[in-house]
């Protein structure tokens, strides 16, 4: 289903992509900046990542593309085969003499990975060290559209190859059917419910708070009249989500270094589904021309292979029959009693030369009054939320166990610092009805997805419980559990429960720090930035004000006043 370019367009596209032809494919001949700057915008466009780097890279002439990368087609591609060679031999004879798998973390490559299916970027996501992903996003971006007449799902190759194949088919279209159908009224939903004239916006010409309907300034009204328009598009997309089937295929930019590719390689090629091992494969053929050396131990594990199947059977075995008692969405299942002796003593370690058993004993002794003024020193003070404390925050764990919707989860798995597992999604865990869904009179529509769905799911899990994830609408909750240490509790809490956040996980990250502030609260206190407020109208919409106004004051830099919201 790649993507199609004239002739001169691939002549172009193949200074640049390892192919023009392929679903998969490595850049090359690209400085960082315009790497990572493609790979940003990447996220936010419906456009594949070649016909991005042609449109708004290479042939905008404002880009600037033309003066950051000088190409000469003949002169590359010979000076790019030697350069590859030299260098495969350099780190072969480092390998091979040292045997350090750290080597690999010399190098990297920026690969797109692209009509991949959602279940497959949590798989693509799982890894923590070494690599960034940056997916496409269903909140800024509608997934309405058909190619060659189709919608965009996976043909998942075992259902297509069984005896649900038509009804799987007939399943995919009618959830895009809904969602499409819903997209326009639930639009003018959102709008009439939220109209742009209530809105209190900074007029810039009388400085002060003023309502959208009593400005006056022009060019204050057009950049707040985009903000609005932005921000209502991403509400619809917010709601709409909850539709689409977990097997709608997706965008995934991945920048990582070697020794992070051939992990990633190893546990695509040993998963058990079919998508995963064909990924892995053509991964595996674009790296070759970039970073052949760093990866060519990567292959099915059998040890991994093995060990999931016994696992899976004696867990089995040991749970059969047991049922799930009812749980909060968010349950506090563990965490450090023994908390303010670690973090003390952690706190003062490296400001003293003493061994950190006898700290410990210090921090036992200490007393409530030199307690806090430790606390004050090490943690207050902060002016925004991206003033992080420092290390010994590490010392003091929590373990979470979450049951939130698909949609939510694909949000919040993308943390790095903590460690996580999920189960597989099924269809006994219910679903999420958003509420506007409700306001705007489209249950009964909606109801018919998740049914229709649910109905299906069961028929083939029994067959193929892997697989049966595929079918079910991302409102169909996921059970996961986080451990997370205090100082990523703080990020977490605070990053997730920001205005602009999904409703969904807002109320997530709410509710942690609430379990938190009930266990320790003396250290909760310090996690200033966790935004409480239960919801928000249009919740993107001061971010959207935000990035006009920036625009705004890089078109006129001495004309415009910029204001924070």
């Amino acid at each position: 289903m790649a993507e199609q370019f004239t002739e001169q367009e691939k002549k172009i596209l193949l200074q640049f992509c390892t192919n023009v032809d392929k679903d998969i494919f490595a850049l090359k001949n690209l400085p960082e900046a315009i790497k990572g700057a493609l790979f940003s915008r990447y996220s936010r466009s419906p456009k594949g990542l070649r016909r991005l780097l042609l449109d708004e890279f290479i042939l905008d002439k404002q880009s600037g593309f033309d003066e950051i990368v000088t190409f000469q087609v003949n002169e590359k591609a010979a000076d790019l085969k030697t350069a590859i060679k030299k260098a495969q031999d350099f780190y072969d004879r480092i390998l091979d003499g040292y045997g350090d798998d750290s080597v690999g973390e010399l190098g990297g490559a920026h690969v797109a990975c692209e009509n991949v299916s959602m279940i497959a970027t949590k798989e693509l996501q799982h890894a923590r060290i070494g690599g960034s992903p940056l997916e496409k996003s269903t909140r800024y971006i509608y997934f309405d559209q058909k190619v060659n007449g189709k919608y965009l799902f996976c043909e998942e190759p075992a259902i297509m190859d069984s005896e649900f194949r038509k009804e799987y088919l007939e399943l995919m279209n009618f959830l895009f059917d809904t969602y499409a159908e819903l997209k326009e009224p639930m639009q003018q939903f959102i709008e009439h419910k939220n109209p742009l004239e209530g809105f209190m916006f900074f007029d810039t010409t009388t400085k002060t708070e003023r309502k959208y309907s009593e400005m006056a300034d022009e060019k204050a009204r057009k950049r707040f009249g985009i903000a609005y328009r932005s921000s209502a598009k991403a509400k619809v997309c917010d709601v709409l989500r909850y539709i689409l089937p977990t097997a709608t295929i997706t965008n995934v930019g991945i920048f990582g270094n070697g020794r992070f590719f051939q992990e990633l390689l190893t546990k695509l090629y040993s998963h058990e589904a079919r998508e995963m091992q064909a990924i892995a494969a053509e991964m595996h053929e674009e790296l070759n021309h970039l970073i052949p050396s760093f990866i060519r131990r990567a292959g099915p594990n059998p040890y991994y292979m093995a060990k999931r199947d016994e696992t899976r059977k004696a867990a089995g075995e040991l749970l059969r029959g047991i049922a799930a008692e009812a749980a909060s969405p968010v349950e506090l299942v563990d965490y450090d009693r023994d908390a303010e002796i670690k973090l003390f003593a952690a706190m003062m370690y490296p400001h003293s030369n003493l061994p950190l058993k006898q700290l410990r004993e210090k921090a036992e002794s200490l007393s409530a009054t030199e307690k806090q003024k430790l606390l004050d020193a090490y943690i207050s003070g902060r002016k925004q939320r991206r003033d992080k404390p420092y290390r010994a925050l590490e010392n003091v764990y929590y373990t979470f166990d979450i049951l939130g919707d698909y949609g939510m989860y694909r949000d919040l798995q993308r943390h790095r610092i903590l460690t996580q597992e999920r189960q597989l999604l099924t269809a006994d865990n219910g679903f999420t009805v958003p509420p506007e869904i409700v306001e705007a009179g489209f249950e009964d529509k909606f109801m018919a997805c998740m049914q229709k769905a649910a109905r299906l799911y069961y028929r083939i899990a029994g067959k193929h419980p892997l697989e049966a994830q595929y079918v079910l609408p991302m409102a169909y909750r996921i059970r996961w559990y986080m451990k997370m240490n205090l100082r990523e509790a703080f990020h977490f809490t605070e990053l997730r429960s920001v205005q602009q956040g999904h409703q969904a996980y807002r109320a997530v990250a709410q509710q942690m720090f609430r379990k938190i502030q009930e266990v320790h609260p003396q250290l909760a206190k310090y996690m200033t930035y966790v935004d409480m407020t239960e919801s928000y109208q249009l919740e993107r919409l001061a971010a959207e004000v935000r990035k006009e106004e920036k625009k705004a004051l890089r078109e006129h830099p001495t004309g415009h006043q910029l204001q924070e919201y």
